[in-house]
């Protein structure tokens, strides 16, 4: 006994042994069956990254899986993936291994987990799904596989089917589905189960939104015949339940389809189900009356030219819903829509919206609408007449609404148009009529500072245009007055165009703060990785929709800290910017010409304009503008008026003012009726302590006109002169938003104002040039503009009045030799040449006695021309040191 169970065990173990080595024996020949499956199949590229076998997992079959699996197309849809798989797997006989490579091999049940399978339709027609070989000899050749399949799965997968032809992409994701039956037998019955999330858009209007479906079904399976057959089946759409009955044959010619179905109850509660469960909220407690019946009939063929036709109802009559926790409840709903399709044509279905009425208290809305031509030049026709208190909307429905609304809508308004006269702007085929109303409208969200209130809107419907009647609406310190026309709101609300028209709007008071949002926006930190909410204004964006002129008039714009009186001009918006044409203001006791653009199609808004300013009031101007401050901050110092041309670009701030930082530009400024203020300014403090000859307070600016230019946060100014009483100024250099200053000024000081030392010393000359001689002193000024520092230049002082002096007595000498000179000769024309020699002596000895006196201030020696230079610029720094030492001089030194 003890043999017999010895020798049982290691036959148990030889056979597990040879369960989990065997997989490895067979392990090249599963890869060469699928590849060469693969290639006598499929015109694809297919990868994948190992095939398992395993004899253990589905014992007593044998366990085959692919792993990694993905097709790619070729051309026409080169690189475009077809089917991607985390893993397939397939069970079969283990004697299924031991096959022939011409036998076909029997699988038995297939699970796939996580399949990605993209369809596609392109323009043309052709498919990306169609790539099975064609074979010569289809008839007589076997597949390498057959299936005898009693169950299969297919888990977390995603379906997605685009039509570039038809314009229509329907995608099934979260895709469960499970199978049991007999696919051998010539008739069985499978048993499915389905769920997913379903999203239809057809031309660009989206009708299913990830909305939920469920699919329980027992089917019929004459495979001899390809039909099958539905039998007991409940499927769900949303959270409304669908009982079909019918069949669907595949034919050589196509699918013939012959299928009915309801909804098995009659409650108006079903309605609700069909709306997403994200929007209706729980039903369960919704007290209804009324009925809600859906039922339909799909019968015909599908072929490449036909449909089945179709023939779907949606009613019910005298219905109405309350939810327990809202006060109000929807009474008298009718609702009459039909689906249908009598010729088998895509393009024969149609929609009729028969009827669509309910009643709110005692507001009646009511509308109807046609829907044509569906998948071609779609037609529509709609109506609507009834009044509709928004307020109500949140006490009957469960809508999630971020601001609440109120206000009574009103309309009747009849439209037919068609798609395609839409998308080319052929109105002649556009028919409108009626008018619609909106009175005491309030809309509150964190894009308005304020809740934006509308007293009265009232629009005309035309067949063209659409008429703006009156707009009335208030925001803030904002108050809105407009009229207009609107020549395409069809095509905004249907296809996405923009929204064109021409308007006029007047305003007493617009503050452009009215329109900011202060609505926080979390941001993160990413060397802690936490998330932080920083209180932060979001730029105002300009709807890149829109497509208008606007000829505004304000009587006071409020922008930032200014106020603008008599604001009017033309505004163009277009393409996420706003073009500014002849707009003009009061501000600054002073009149402001605007032109340029401003645009927020980047992340940053940008603005690029012109400024003509006229007689602005400077103090004011410099008071209120932080542009001002920054590109000339002298104006401090400076009372009276301004002119200037300004032309700057730059990046706008969320609160729409400038980036000084950012700015570039030029400018020509000139100002008018001026006096001057040092206290205002340390820079002229300074200045006039270290330069005693001049008086800032007496300075005189008027017509004085300046260039600069301003890049990178630095502002270079051209040289330009000024005067000072008989005194030329002139003054260059640059200045940075940081305050930090880099300026010359070159004061051309006449003599007379350097003390009797040096007027005497002119008046030994007795020459009318020496009265005009002038000094440059070169005050360098830098620091900023709370400390700045003044360095006094004398080199060029010394140097150019030496020159000058020098220079005047040379030429007096020279003249004076030519007169001796020409006395000379006639003094050897009478024969008094030992008397002339001696007369020579003299004058010589004067000239060299005056030029000594001069330079040196005491009788002739004998020095050298170097020496006497020396002393003379000895005597020039002694008077000029003087002149810039801070101190004033007594009276005779300074005039």
């Amino acid at each position: 006994m003890k043999k017999a169970l010895k020798i049982t065990g290691i036959s148990l173990l030889i056979i597990l042994a040879l369960l989990v080595a065997s997989p490895f024996i067979f392990q090249s020949q599963i890869k060469e069956m699928v590849k060469r499956f693969i290639n006598e199949n499929l015109n694809a590229q297919v990868e994948f990254k190992d095939v398992d076998l395993s004899f253990i997992k589905s014992f007593p079959q044998a366990h085959v899986s692919i792993d990694d699996l993905a097709i790619t197309n070729f051309e026409p849809f080169k690189g475009d993936t077809l089917v991607s798989a985390k893993s397939i797997a397939f069970t079969m006989s283990i004697k299924e291994l031991f096959k022939k490579a011409d036998e076909s091999i029997i699988v038995n049940s297939i699970n796939a987990d996580n399949v990605l399978l993209n369809l596609k339709t392109n323009a043309s027609g052709a498919t990306n799904y169609d790539i099975t070989k064609e074979k010569e000899n289809a008839s007589t050749e076997t597949s390498s596989f057959a299936f005898d399949i009693q169950d299969y799965q297919i888990k977390n997968s995603t379906i997605n089917y685009l039509s570039e032809e038809s314009k229509i992409l329907l995608k099934i994701s979260e895709f469960n589905h499970e199978g049991k039956g007999t696919f051998s037998a010539e008739k069985s019955e499978l048993e499915t189960k389905s769920d997913a999330k379903i999203s239809l858009t057809m031309d660009g209007s989206n009708y299913l939104n990830n909305n939920p479906i469920k699919l329980d079904a027992l089917i019929d399976m004459d495979l001899n015949n390809s039909k099958y057959t539905f039998k007991e089946n409940k499927g769900f759409i949303n959270q409304l339940p669908i009982e079909f009955h019918g069949f669907v044959q595949l034919l050589e010619t196509g699918q013939d389809v012959d299928i009915t179905f309801e909804n098995p109850e009659s409650s108006f509660k079903n309605f609700l189900a069909v709306i997403p469960e994200a929007y209706s909220k729980n039903i369960e407690n919704v007290e209804t009356t009324g009925d809600f019946k859906v039922k339909g009939i799909i019968k015909g063929m599908v072929t490449d030219e036909t449909i089945p036709t179709l023939d779907i109802s949606i009613k019910s009559n005298n219905a109405s819903f309350k939810y327990p926790s809202l006060p109000k409840s929807v009474q008298n709903i009718v609702i009459d829509t039909e689906i249908k399709n009598t010729t088998g044509k895509t393009e024969d279905t149609y929609v009729a919206i028969n009827t669509l009425n309910f009643k709110i208290d005692q507001d009646v809305f009511k509308s109807s609408a046609t829907i044509k031509n569906i998948t071609g030049n779609m037609l529509v026709n709609a109506d609507i007449d009834g009044v509709l208190n928004l307020a109500n909307i949140a006490k009957v429905y469960p809508i999630d609404l971020k601001t609440q609304l109120s206000g009574i809508l009103k309309a009747k308004v009849n439209t037919a148009f068609d798609m395609e006269a839409i998308e080319k702007n052929a109105y002649e085929r556009i028919k409108n009529s009626g008018s619609m109303s909106l009175s005491n409208f309030k809309y509150a969200s964190d894009g308005f500072k304020n809740p934006l209130l509308i007293s009265n809107a009232g629009i005309t419907f035309n067949p063209q245009t659409v008429s703006l009647n009156t707009f009335k609406a208030q925001t803030g310190k904002t108050d809105l007055n407009a009229t207009g026309t609107i020549q395409n709101l069809l095509g905004f609300m249907f296809s996405n165009k923009t929204l064109q028209g021409n308007f006029n709007l007047t305003s007493n008071t617009f503050a452009v703060n009215d329109f900011m949002s202060d609505e926080p926006t979390p941001t993160e930190n990413k060397t802690e990785g936490t998330k932080k909410s920083a209180a932060k204004k979001e730029s105002l964006k300009i709807p890149a929709f829109l497509d208008c002129t606007i000829n505004a008039q304000a009587n006071t714009v409020i922008y930032d800290n200014l106020q603008l009186k008599n604001a009017k001009g033309a505004l163009i918006i277009k393409d996420e910017q706003v073009q500014l044409q002849n707009f003009t203001t009061n501000i600054f006791d002073g009149q402001l010409a605007l032109s340029g653009v401003v645009s927020t199609k980047t992340d940053t808004p940008t603005f690029n304009m012109d400024l003509g300013i006229n007689a602005f009031d400077i103090a004011k101007s410099f008071q209120g503008m932080e542009l001002f401050q920054n590109l000339a901050p002298l104006m401090k110092a400076i009372q009276g008026k301004l002119n200037t041309t300004l032309n700057l670009k730059g990046n706008l701030t969320d609160d729409f003012t400038p980036n000084l930082n950012s700015l570039s530009g030029d400018a020509l400024a000139e100002i008018l009726s001026s006096t001057v203020n040092p206290s205002n300014a340390e820079v002229l403090n300074k200045l006039g302590n270290s330069l005693n000859f001049i008086d800032f307070k007496k300075l005189n600016l008027n017509d004085l006109k300046t260039k600069f230019e301003f890049n990178n946060g630095k502002v270079s100014v051209k040289p330009f002169r000024i005067k000072y009483q008989d005194i030329d100024i002139e003054i260059a250099g640059s200045h940075g938003f940081d305050k930090t200053l880099v300026y010359s000024a070159v004061f051309n000081v006449p003599a007379k104002y350097l003390g009797t030392e040096v007027t005497n010393l002119i008046a030994k000359i007795d020459d009318a040039s020496a009265k005009n001689i002038t000094i440059p002193i070169t005050a360098n000024i830098g620091g900023t503009y709370t400390s700045p520092t003044i360095k006094t230049d004398l080199t060029s002082g010394v140097t150019n009045l030496t020159k000058q002096l020098v220079e005047i007595q040379k030429q007096k000498l020279l003249n004076q030799g030519k007169d001796k000179v020409s006395g000379m000769l006639g003094d050897l024309i009478a024969g008094n040449k030992a008397k002339k020699d001696s007369a020579t002596t003299n004058q010589n000895n004067t000239v060299k006695e005056v030029l000594g006196g001069i330079v040196g201030g005491n009788k002739p020696t004998a020095t050298t021309d170097s020496t006497k230079t020396n002393t003379t610029k000895d005597a020039v720094k002694n008077v000029l040191g003087g002149l810039l030492s801070g101190k004033k001089k007594q009276k005779d030194t300074v005039k």
